[in-house]
């Protein structure tokens, strides 16, 4: 059974167990990648498949990398501050009220 997303594209989250932040840029309403990734998550912490999962522009203090975090993992960044990751000016125009917003994507 599918539900709804708690987050958005280009809300700033942050990871509740490992030290990132980061914007998201796309959403899967339920789990979307190999088995093997999944298997490789210790099973103690191995979150759902069925529930939403997102791509996330993330960032530590020292690098930034590409991530997908299941929605239980995440919430709500608390910093208010841009994000550094030289991806976000690709897919964002903008950071305005603590969000990114998409830039506008003409379509073929």
């Amino acid at each position: 059974k599918m539900r709804d997303a708690k987050f958005g594209i280009g809300d700033v989250v942050a990871h509740r167990f490992r030290p990132f932040r980061g914007v998201i840029f796309d959403v899967d309403p339920l789990f979307n990648h190999t088995e093997e990734w999944w298997q490789s998550i210790p099973a103690e912490v191995r979150p759902g498949k069925d529930q939403p999962y997102y791509h996330v522009f993330a960032e530590t203090e020292d690098s930034t990398y590409v991530a997908y975090v299941s929605e239980q993992n995440l919430v709500c960044d608390e910093t208010h501050r841009p994000c550094r990751h030289p991806q976000v000016s690709v897919y964002f125009d903008r950071f305005e009220e603590g969000r990114y917003w998409p830039r506008d994507r003409v379509q073929n």
